[in-house]
């Protein structure tokens, strides 16, 4: 028999997770079916290199889970709650309906929650933007992930601008500070190899000896919390070593004398005490900083997850101006780059569609205690929450202290609309499901926190089963709600034009169509000459708009909120970073994924505190204190430092042996400014499960 003629074409795409890669996609297409997604070769920052969970997105795409129909929700909300199919003509009535309800009385009453399931400029927050800012919702304080880290970078540089992340393979020194590369920043990791190749010095500061500290050439397993004490430590060292730029110092920054005065106070003694290091490890790290040309820090955002989270970020980023490392291309430090991206979010987002209405704000990271404020207790600060709509988001099982978010979405008396792909956590909530497209079904543009581009993504499949994509589910409700404007009838590919018509004339749309991408003109050392975004137009060890707002206005060391327990009820730290196949809960509950992550929820405990407790590699254990109780597998490791316990990924709550997740033990406590989250800021105890228990 002859073999039957396919059509076959190659669509580009962009990665859309929260990911500083932001990868440029070909998807391989026959007969209207996507066959495979690989890296685009033809971009110089992907290189045709994906991480095996976007490598997957096909089978993500087609698993058999997905939800490609509206659900309604019949019985009870829960983890056991039943659905059943409804059109979406019913179902945009019906929630319209119950919208114009809950408006009539105080918008404020309506929450949108999102984040980064996507981090396209369309699909993300556009179209659903404008419609809450015509309805007069409540805010969403989206601080889940970067917002201490992004207020340190803007009161001390003014703008979240770094290195160029192709500079580093030209480094000759490269700290790789609260970040497992390897996992979380593949390509990244391609320039430190470059430059490793060419005799660069690898250095990885983690708590955690992770696949990235392995390859390094020195790995200093740091307490959690802690960095800010390093840090001085290194700058008094520095000081000792006459290692400064002083020329640098004053030019282009402002208190220097201040933060010398108290960098001072911090011995090699006392910095070690603090971060659990040897005085001999923070004197070789200030002494290759002091000595090795070319000195690059890549930073990522577990440093920030703790009480002095924004300070640690502060202190981390005045290691280049105290040496004058930004005067080189291949020196300095890269945190993010998503500053560099003129984004017109006038015109997408239209917030002049609030027509002179003032929200109220909710703060995402504690939005467990929002929705189980007493409706006697609410005001305009805590508005009592009648209706919830969630899309790009699983707070249920991303948000911390995860009982109480539970608690909260299981409110009988909370009306909660989840856009999603599959049933997760937070949709067991839900009183109606809608299915939304992923990144192969819908046109999206996007920038990156990790390098320069500009990418686009088409879509390259026709919406599987009955999904929509988030724009056009918002377009839906908009014109059953009566917004006549015309901004909810443009269409994605409009919208993709708009995020950079005004602010990049110089970027053609046709040519970022057919390439896929748009490099932009940047400088290869954005500071060798001051030019920082502050308002004295230095870098800022002082800061004065610190100082006005009653804060401390230097870089200052501040202790965790949680400290191990002497009395010995919680006396393990424990932090919760990313599963190397997992992007917080994203691909968690796909099976190719799932066999390449031990299958189920463990934790890491060193051998020293296994031992302590009777727990061998076969025990159940459970981790808890006294927010929850967490029921999992262990792996006993050296990867964890003693009286450390590490909790690889966000599962999804209902994998866990006992219906919960990490989260269960993290706090709703916020950080020193950004009102981020403060995961890496937990104590627990841990103890072995008899079988039958």
């Amino acid at each position: 028999m002859h073999k039957l003629e396919t059509k076959s074409q190659q669509v580009i795409g962009a990665c859309p997770h929260d990911c500083p890669d932001t990868c440029s996609l070909l998807t391989e297409v026959e007969d209207g079916k996507a066959i495979k997604v690989r890296g685009n070769p033809a971009h110089p920052q992907t290189a045709g290199v994906l991480c095996n969970k976007v490598s997957k997105y096909t089978e993500r795409t087609y698993d058999d889970k997905r939800i490609l129909q509206p659900l309604k929700r019949i019985g009870a909300k829960g983890p056991n709650a039943q659905f059943e199919p409804i059109s979406w003509e019913k179902a945009i009535e019906e929630i319209a309906h119950k919208l114009k309800t809950i408006a009539a009385q105080d918008p404020n009453h309506i929450l949108p929650y999102s984040y980064a399931g996507t981090m396209g400029k369309v699909q993300g927050e556009s179209m659903s933007s404008r419609f809450f800012n015509k309805l007069g919702a409540s805010r969403l304080e989206r601080t889940i992930c970067s917002s201490a880290g992004t207020q340190a970078l803007l009161y001390s540089m003014g703008s979240k601008v770094g290195m160029k992340v192709e500079q580093f393979a030209n480094s000759k020194l490269i700290i790789i500070w609260g970040s497992n590369s390897i996992s979380s920043n593949l390509h990244f990791w391609r320039y430190a190899n470059q430059a490793k190749a060419k005799g660069a010095k690898l250095i990885c500061i983690d708590p955690r000896r992770t696949e990235t500290a392995e390859k390094c050439d020195v790995h200093l397993s740091i307490k959690p919390g802690t960095d800010a004490a390093l840090v001085l430590a290194i700058i008094r060292e520095l000081v000792l070593k006459n290692a400064i730029d002083q020329d640098y110092i004053d030019r282009y920054t402002v208190g220097w004398e201040s933060l010398k005065e108290r960098a001072m106070q911090w011995t090699l003694e006392r910095a070690a005490q603090v971060c659990g290091l040897t005085t001999f490890e923070i004197s070789d790290l200030a002494q290759d900083y002091a000595s090795i040309k070319n000195a690059a820090i890549r930073l990522n955002y577990g440093l920030q997850r703790s009480k002095g989270g924004g300070n640690a970020v502060r202190a981390v980023v005045s290691l280049p101006a105290v040496i004058g490392a930004w005067r080189s291309a291949s020196g300095g430090a890269l945190l993010a780059n998503s500053g560099r991206f003129p984004t017109d979010l006038q015109t997408l987002q239209r917030p002049d569609l609030l027509a002179g209405k003032k929200p109220s704000l909710v703060n995402m990271s504690t939005i467990g205690d929002a929705l189980n404020t007493e409706i006697e207790k609410h005001s305009f600060e805590t508005p009592f929450i009648k209706s919830v709509i969630v899309y790009n988001s699983n707070p249920v099982a991303v948000a911390p202290d995860s009982k109480q978010v539970a608690k909260g979405f299981a409110r009988e008396d909370l009306f909660t609309v989840v856009l999603e792909h599959f049933q997760t956590d937070t949709a067991d909530y839900a009183d109606y499901i809608l299915p939304a497209t992923t990144q192969l079904e819908h046109w999206d543009i996007h920038t990156s926190y990790g390098h320069t581009d500009i990418l686009i993504n088409k879509p390259a499949i026709a919406p599987v089963g009955l999904s929509k994509p988030n724009t056009q589910i918002f377009r839906d409700l908009a014109k059953a709600m009566g917004f006549d404007e015309d901004c909810f009838k443009e269409q994605d590919l409009t919208l993709c034009k708009q995020a950079f018509e005004k602010t990049l004339p110089n970027m053609c749309f046709d040519t970022l169509l057919d390439k896929g991408y748009f490099e932009l003109e940047v400088l290869d050392a954005p500071y060798a000459k001051g030019g920082f975004h502050t308002p004295s137009n230095r870098f800022e060890f002082y800061c004065e708009r610190l100082s006005q707002m009653g804060q401390d206005p230097l870089p200052s060391f501040i202790p965790n909120y949680e400290q191990a327990r002497l009395d010995g009820k919680y006396p393990l730290a424990m932090i919760s970073p990313p599963a190397r196949n997992f992007l917080n809960s994203t691909f968690v509950n796909i099976d190719g994924i799932h066999k390449s992550s031990n299958n189920e929820p463990y934790i890491e405990i060193h051998p020293k505190d296994a031992h302590e407790r009777g727990i061998s590699c076969e025990s159940l254990v459970e981790v808890f204190n006294d927010r929850g109780r967490y029921h999992c597998k262990v792996e006993i490791t050296e990867r964890a430092r003693p009286g450390l316990i590490v909790g690889l990924g966000i599962w999804w709550r209902k994998h866990g042996l006992n219906g919960t997740n990490i989260n269960e033990l993290t706090s709703q406590k916020l950080t020193d400014f950004g009102n981020g989250p403060t995961f890496y800021d937990c104590t627990v105890q841990v103890r072995r499960l008899e079988v039958n228990s």
